[in-house]
C-alpha cells in the first residue's frame, strides 16, 4: 500500500515535466501586436550607411545609383560614405537676362533684353527718338536711354511765343523791348508819350527801353 502511495506521486511529479515542451511553441502562435509595432519600427529608423542612401523624403537608393536629393536639379551619386553630389561651375546668366529657368543643375538664360524702356515705351538698340521737342535720345547697346536737350539762345524779344513742336521760342514779331509796360520794336525810335522817346538796346532785348525826354507837346500848346 505504501509503495503504491509514493509511486503515485511520482508519477505527478514526472507527468508535468513531460508536457510543458509539447503545449509551448512558438511556431503555433503569431506575435501579439505589440511585438509587431516593434518591429515595424525598427525597419523606419534603420541605419543605411554601408548600404544606401535616403533622401529627403524617405526614398532609399542602391549604392551606385544616381538620384535627386530633395529640391536640388544636380544628380548625386549614391556611395558607401553617402551621397556624393555634381557641383559644377555653372556660367553666368547674362545681365540683360530677363527669363531664367532652373530645369537642369544650372540655370539657364531664355530671354535677353534687347530694347530700352523710356517714359513707358520700348525702342530698339540704337534706335533714335524724341521724346519732347527739346529731346533727342538714343536707345544704347547697354539697354540704356542717352538724351541730349536743345540749349536754347535768349529770346530777341519780351513776348516769345512756342509753336508746336519746335523746342525754342520764337519772335514772332521780331525783336522788341519794354519801356515802362509798353512794348516797343527795336531799331527804332518810339514816342511812348508827350515827352518821352524810348528805344531797345542793341542785343540786349531784355533790358529796359532807353529813353530821353523831349520839350513836352502839351506845354507848347499852354
Amino acid at each position: 500500500m505504501a509503495l503504491h502511495i509514493h509511486g503515485a506521486w511520482i508519477l505527478l511529479f514526472v507527468l508535468p515535466g513531460m508536457v510543458a515542451p509539447a503545449a509551448i511553441n512558438h511556431e503555433d502562435y503569431p506575435a501579439d501586436e505589440g511585438d509587431q509595432t516593434s518591429s515595424n519600427d525598427n525597419l523606419i529608423f534603420d541605419d543605411y550607411r554601408g548600404k544606401g542612401c535616403v533622401d529627403d523624403s524617405g526614398f532609399v537608393y542602391k549604392l551606385g545609383e544616381r538620384f535627386f536629393p530633395g529640391h536640388s536639379n544636380c544628380p548625386c551619386v549614391c556611395t558607401e560614405d553617402g551621397p556624393v553630389c555634381d557641383q559644377p561651375e555653372c556660367p553666368k546668366i547674362h545681365p540683360k537676362c530677363t527669363k531664367v529657368e532652373h530645369n537642369g543643375c544650372c540655370p539657364e538664360c531664355k530671354e535677353v533684353k534687347n530694347f530700352c524702356e523710356y517714359h513707358g515705351k520700348n525702342y530698339k538698340i540704337l534706335e533714335e527718338f524724341k521724346p519732347s521737342p527739346c529731346e533727342w535720345c538714343r536707345c544704347e547697346p547697354s539697354n540704356e536711354v542717352h538724351c541730349v536737350v536743345a540749349d536754347c539762345a535768349v529770346p530777341e524779344c519780351v513776348n516769345p511765343v512756342y509753336e508746336p513742336e519746335q523746342c525754342c521760342p520764337v519772335c514772332k514779331n521780331g525783336p522788341n523791348c519794354f519801356a515802362g509796360t509798353t512794348i516797343i520794336p527795336a531799331g527804332i525810335e518810339v514816342k511812348v508819350d508827350d515827352c518821352n522817346i524810348c528805344h531797345c538796346h542793341n542785343g540786349d532785348w531784355w533790358k529796359p527801353a532807353q529813353c530821353s525826354k523831349r520839350e513836352c507837346q502839351g506845354k507848347q500848346a499852354l
